[in-house]
């Protein structure tokens, strides 16, 4: 096993010896390669002093930080329990604690946010001296409290897009590959957990809510895995109340390529041989088709989206879409 990712929520209200009990179990069941990737999520406003040092100790080696903004204000107005001194003070813990490698999510386009303080918020955010940072569009997703009553003063498109551009040209000077469509990284400092997901690949999900995917290409056969979300029935029927879905395989052009074509750097056209065990060759006409109209680009056999294609990416991916009446 590559890595561990411990999320979904606030991983950090486990004191350090249960998170330490957790990967005991883990090395146990499925032996963890040497230097494997061990992350725990962690909100600002949760975290006693001292315990990253213990967090450290028990196997964890990489932490996400959800610091979003500097700005009080803009916290508040997402509903966020924590103030910017919470991630001052944490970060100062986390370099304590000898765990130089963390994220922060930062996100931009917050309500009433200027060009000016979206690019001075990832200052602050770089000043913190991060390997990786996860910098992210606010947006109005379906069924949430914003999605029904959007805060006022939102940017508008052109604003979010010039306020992009200003933060991707700043991590770019400041060292940054832009190695996954939010994601940026110092060399050498990718997110390995997050790459395996982007890149197809497999990976168990535990626990309340978790999701999971498990593949037999040999066989054409793709597994989708969900847990119970309500933690109390996760608990009292963690087995049976396992869901299973196993992948059409019309679905999987789209699968592969919501994933894959989220990185900049693309892939090469033989992985999705082998992660769907379905011809490259049966996804080469719709990607020849993307790259007439500018919005895909490539060099021998690896493929990725166009700046263009970037920018409008869920257009891209929704292009895969096949119907199974067809």
């Amino acid at each position: 096993m590559q890595s561990v990712f411990l999320g979904g929520g606030t991983p950090s209200l486990f004191s350090p010896q249960a998170i330490g009990q957790v990967l005991d179990f883990l090395h146990a069941q499925l032996p963890l390669a040497p230097g494997a990737e061990v992350t725990m999520e962690a909100n600002p406003a949760t975290i006693e002093r001292g315990r990253f040092a213990e967090y450290r100790s028990a196997g964890i080696n990489r932490v996400s930080l959800g610091a979003q903004t500097f700005d009080p204000a803009a916290l508040k107005a997402l509903g966020r329990i924590h103030v910017p001194a919470d991630v001052y003070r944490s970060v100062e813990e986390l370099h304590a604690a000898g765990l130089d490698n963390f994220n922060l999510d930062l996100m931009f386009a917050l309500p009433g946010q200027t060009r000016a303080g979206a690019l001075t918020d990832l200052r602050e955010a770089l000043r913190l001296a991060p390997t990786h940072l996860s910098h992210y569009q606010l947006t109005m997703e379906p069924g949430t409290v914003f999605a029904a009553r959007p805060p006022p003063a939102m940017p508008d498109d052109d604003l979010a897009w010039d306020m992009q551009e200003d933060c991707h040209a700043e991590l770019a000077a400041q060292g940054f590959e832009h190695y996954e469509i939010s994601g940026f990284a110092r060399p050498g400092r990718q997110c390995v957990h997050n790459l395996n997901y982007w890149l197809f690949g497999d990976y168990l999900g535990a626990g309340a809510g978790a999701h999971g995917k498990l593949s037999w290409p040999e066989r054409g056969v793709i597994e989708r895995t969900t847990q119970q979300r309500e933690p109390r029935r996760y608990q009292a029927r963690p087995v049976e109340g396992l869901e299973r879905r196993t992948v059409d395989p019309l679905d999987l052009p789209f699968e592969f390529a919501l994933n894959a074509l989220r990185l900049p750097a693309g892939f090469d056209l033989g992985l999705y041989a082998d992660r769907t065990g379905i011809a490259a060759e049966d996804l080469l006409p719709q990607l020849e088709a993307l790259e007439r109209r500018g919005l895909l680009e490539h060099q021998g056999e690896r493929w990725r989206a166009s700046p263009t294609g970037l920018r409008f990416l869920n257009d891209v991916v929704a292009s895969f879409l096949r119907s199974k009446n067809s």
